[in-house]
């Protein structure tokens, strides 16, 4: 059960503490290193600054090589809430961007940037941030953040994630235990930065408002514990805890349980439990961000052991090589048979794979030891196997069983060894070191937990990939499902609009049908009451007429009934069966015209009803005429073939006869021109038969055609049929007319020879 706020304050006001479980109590060392104040190192050659130093995820390259950069300038950007920046610790030229040996127990090499320094140590422009207590608490987290400032004296969790909680905090506890052997760097920061250090935890206060801030110090660092309080006395909020030496009593879960008698769940954060916890470098850091607007670009790091001559505390840059630590504190490889530096204290640090892993923001210590001086539970050198005696599981800290841990760490048994709270361990290497075997125990945990995260990073990328798939093919279906969805609506919209169409064109069909059908009907009407006319005025015309004056077959009879049909609106061959028998009627009256011509002209030739020479002259109507002049003409050939015989004599001796007989000496010119008149005739004739002929033959053809390709009852096709007719007749009556008219000049100038021959006759009887 938990104690409450008022419990824990009244016992620390008490001066009482609680305990934890286990722990050990190893041989301190610090005297080798604390000693002297903190040094400043010169500035290394090169540096190698690592893009991830911290929990959390790297951030985005903002340089590149060739690049001139100045000290306190970015070289990468914070992209993640979890992505803290790094700086360049010094100015120089950006030489490469790759990988290089990490600060890391495995060796493997991580993304790093080498700047090579130009010694001039050039600062960008600061902005520092006084009146901080008049900002808001986003721009205070803003420039914490910026500065890149994570834990110092853990794992190195981003400071403006702890410092943002979304609980309420009763404690701030402000660790500065370091109670590692060897290691003197928080105190000797303590003794010289505490007044840097109480101003950082009041940034930290305005920020998360706790009820007490706690200050816990070791007992055997006695000059920190005084410089504390020296800086905390204006502030009776902050309480300095001298804390019993003990190891691990630094641990973040035994300095909450030793302070507070909080446990911390498994898997769980202080925060969980009302509490946040800083270290001492993170505070001074904090400090010189806020007012000096510096970012974290150095740290002190501890150089001891026996292996070196100047041992103590230095300020170094992070990306310095820990071979440039070693050449300034005078190593003597001679103490090492086997080289062995150690990055962290004797208990929880690990071996380095070679000297050039740069520094880094959670490096605390260097230790290189002579030999014999720690034995073999660091270096692993001397492992025996396990005899089971426990020790192990009485200095454990954290209540665990370092020996089945062991046991299935070395087997790969991943799951079980979570079973056992795997994950609990701190890594203090209290185990490690009461551990007769001298089994490296902490080395096969971190193996461990690293294959555990390599496994749950898998799993949540295969998870994270089968999800993906999962939402692709659902995507994917949805896709197809409304794709086949449109595609039904469309068919179903294409079906409705084609029925729409289809009724729409069956209704016009219908439509169409029935107006055809009522005009097939009105047209047979029309022409059942026009053929009954026709027949009634054909019935009363043959009536009327007797036989004497019109025969029934008559060409003018024809011309009526034609006449009829066209003026009824017949049919389109019906019309040009009625041109045709006006054209025929036309021809018979020609002929009738004619056969009168034949009968007047024979007439002078039997001697009765002679015409006078004036009646010869008078012009007759031009149908007449033209209709009795071919008569006339084949009257005279006939009379001239009679009388050749008599026409032999002399015309002196035939002028009594001419003179008695007037008519008869007209006719001898025109007996005289019978032969080329009547060949001209015949080929007007021909002429005239065949173009009617052709004519008639291009008529049909056209109506058969035009039959075909269109309907037979259209207005249009009746109209082109009576057309034709009449072009027809027009072309046969021009062509009858110009052949009259050369006749009738030619019989023309035949009289006017007669009258000048009988008016010379005349001229030489008046002599």
């Amino acid at each position: 059960m938990q104690s409450a706020f008022e419990d824990v304050m009244t016992k620390l006001n008490a001066k009482e503490l609680w305990d934890f479980p286990g722990g050990i109590k190893p041989e301190q060392h610090k005297q080798l290193s604390n000693q002297t104040p903190i040094d400043k190192l010169p500035l290394p050659e090169r540096l190698y600054v690592p893009l991830k130093q911290h929990i959390g995820l790297e951030g985005h390259v903002c340089v590149e090589p060739g690049q001139h950069v100045l000290k306190g300038q970015p070289l990468t950007k914070s992209m993640n809430p979890f992505a803290v920046p790094v700086h360049a610790p010094t100015s120089g030229t950006i030489i490469n961007i790759a990988p290089h040996v990490a600060a890391h127990p495995s060796g493997l090499p991580e993304l790093s940037i080498e700047i090579a320094s130009d010694q001039q140590d050039q600062w960008i422009p600061l902005q520092p941030m006084p009146d901080y207590q008049q900002r808001g608490k986003m721009a205070i987290l803003g420039a914490i953040c910026d500065a890149g400032i994570s834990g110092m004296g853990g794992a190195g969790f981003p400071t403006h994630i702890k410092s943002s909680p979304k609980k309420t905090v009763e404690f701030l506890i402000i660790n500065g235990i370091e109670c590692e052997p060897y290691i003197s760097a928080d105190d000797r920061l303590m003794r010289e930065h505490a007044w840097q250090i109480r101003q950082g935890i009041d940034v930290l206060c305005h920020l998360l408002e706790p009820q007490a801030v706690l200050i816990g110090i070791e007992d055997n660092k006695p000059e920190a514990i005084e410089a504390m309080n020296v800086a905390c006395r204006e502030n009776p909020r902050y309480q300095i805890c001298s804390i019993p030496t003990k190891y691990p009593a630094g641990g973040e879960k035994q300095l909450i349980q030793v302070l507070t008698n909080r446990e911390v769940p498994s898997s769980g954060l202080p925060i969980d439990v009302g509490i946040i916890m800083h270290n001492v470098g993170t505070c001074f850091a904090i400090a010189d961000a806020i007012f000096s607007g510096k970012p974290l670009i150095e740290r002190v790091v501890t150089v001891t052991g026996q292996a070196v001559h100047k041992r103590g505390n230095y300020w170094a840059l992070i990306g310095t090589p820990v071979a440039h630590l070693l050449a300034h504190s005078d190593y003597k490889a001679i103490k090492q048979k086997h080289p062995v530096t150690i990055m962290g204290g004797p208990m929880m640090g690990f071996t380095l794979r070679n000297n050039d892993v740069p520094v880094v923001k959670t490096t605390n210590c260097i230790l290189v030891p002579a030999d014999r001086e720690l034995g073999g539970s660091i270096t692993g050198d001397k492992e025996q196997p396990c005899i089971r005696c426990g020790a192990c599981a009485d200095a454990c800290p954290a209540s665990l069983l370092p020996q089945q841990l062991l046991w299935h760490a070395k087997a790969k048994e991943l799951d079980k060894a979570q079973d056992y709270h795997l994950f609990d361990c701190i890594e203090c290497g209290a185990c490690a070191y009461v551990c007769p075997s001298e089994i490296p125990l902490v080395h096969y945990y971190r193996i461990a937990k690293a294959d555990v995260r390599i496994e749950q990073q898998e799993k949540q990328k295969s998870d994270k990939a089968r999800e993906r798939f999962e939402r692709r093919a659902k995507r994917l279906l949805d896709e197809q499902q409304a794709r086949e969805e449109k595609h039904r609506l469309a068919a179903e919209a294409r079906k409705q609009a084609m029925a729409q169409q289809g009724n729409d064109a069956k209704d016009k069909i219908a439509a169409a049908l029935a107006r055809a059908k009522a005009k097939k009907a009105q047209l047979a009407d029309n022409t059942e009451q026009n053929t009954t006319a026709n027949q009634a005025k054909s019935a009363a015309v043959t009536q009327a007429n007797t036989p004497e004056q019109q025969p029934s077959d008559t060409p003018s009879t024809l011309q009526g009934s034609a006449d009829d049909r066209l003026a009824t609106g017949a049919s389109a061959n019906d019309r040009v069966q009625a041109a045709i028998a006006r054209a025929k009627a036309k021809k018979a009256s020609a002929a009738l015209a004619n056969d009168k011509l034949n009968a007047e002209a024979t007439l002078p030739a039997s001697g009765t009803n002679a015409p006078s020479s004036q009646n010869i002259e008078t012009p007759l109507p031009t149908e007449s005429a033209s209709a009795r002049k071919p008569s006339a003409v084949q009257a005279a050939s006939a009379e001239k073939s009679k009388e050749k015989p008599k026409n032999r004599v002399d015309a002196s001796k035939n002028t009594n006869r001419v003179e008695n007989e007037g008519i008869a000496d007209e006719a001898l010119p025109k007996a005289s021109v019978s032969n080329p008149l009547d060949e001209k005739q015949q080929k007007i004739a021909s002429a005239v038969a065949k173009a009617k002929a052709k004519r008639l033959n291009n008529a049909s053809k056209a109506e058969s055609s035009q039959t075909k390709a269109a309907k037979p009852d259209t207005d249009e096709n009746k109209a082109e049929s009576v057309r034709a007719a009449e072009q027809i007749d027009s072309s046969e009556d021009d062509t009858q007319s110009d052949a009259l008219n050369a006749k009738k000049q030619q019989i023309a100038a035949a009289v006017a020879k007669a009258k000048a021959k009988k008016a010379a006759q005349a001229a030489e009887k008046g002599e």
